[in-house]
């Protein structure tokens, strides 16, 4: 067998891990960054705990998902910041009608709204939000979007003169664009998108809403954006 037939082999498993609609909602779940139980994620799938189960034991095998135990407890998240990306481009080639169930009463059509207007993505934000953060980092010459994204130099004085470190850990870029499947334009992603959200929820600018990924920002938050980077308050509704 050829290279290029492992190759076909290799990318067909991973096709056929991902094309399964109880196991895609668990990545696309896991997204918001954080660990789950098999529980939560079974409820969140809707389908039986002993359904859910085998599903994750095939995306844990796969390489998608990683898994820790604590007690009784079962927590998976995904495995790294490659899985998170590879999830996020093809929600993004969806588009956001598929990826969004029917709202069910006015509950489900307003966490809907919550999710567009601000949310995390894997561990950046994401939505309205995090499309009129990387928009002000841009306008203030903080970020570059012409040739690729790129922190400028003004742009890396700005996270230490703010208090946030940006660490880089292993190949991962200091930023990088990352389609948004709301909005349909890029967004910060890489070390400096995820330390700009850890520090945004650290801090309080921004808090978790729900079960899903929705952020809301908070008065705090609104105030410091805008006095930083001139986010206008509006942008954030």
């Amino acid at each position: 067998m050829t290279a290029g037939d492992l190759g076909a082999a290799g990318l067909a498993r991973l096709a056929r891990l991902i094309a399964d609609e109880t196991r895609a909602a668990c990545l696309l779940a896991l997204l918001d960054g954080r660990a789950w139980t098999a529980g939560e994620l079974a409820r969140h799938a809707r389908v039986a705990p002993s359904t859910l189960s085998e599903h994750l034991g095939k995306l844990v095998a796969g390489g998608l998902l990683a898994e820790e135990r604590q007690g009784r407890h079962r927590y998976v998240r995904l495995a790294d910041a490659r899985v998170a990306q590879l999830v996020e481009d093809l929600a993004a080639r969806v588009g956001p009608r598929a990826l969004v169930r029917r709202p069910r009463g006015l509950a489900g059509a307003g966490a809907g709204a919550a999710m567009a207007r601000g949310r995390t993505c894997y561990d950046h934000l994401a939505g309205r939000l995090g499309i009129a953060v990387t928009d002000a980092l841009t306008a203030r010459g903080l970020l570059r979007q012409d040739t690729g994204f790129a922190l400028t130099d003004a742009g890396v004085a700005w996270f230490g003169a703010t208090g946030i470190p940006l660490v880089r850990t292993g190949r991962r870029p200091l930023a990088r664009a990352c389609l948004d499947w709301t909005e349909r334009r890029p967004h910060l992603a890489g070390v400096a998108g995820a330390a700009l959200c850890r520090h945004a929820l650290d801090a309080g600018w921004c808090v978790r809403i729900g079960t899903e990924r929705a952020v809301r920002v908070t008065a705090a938050g609104a105030r410091a954006l805008s006095e930083l980077l001139g986010v206008a308050e509006a942008d954030l509704c």
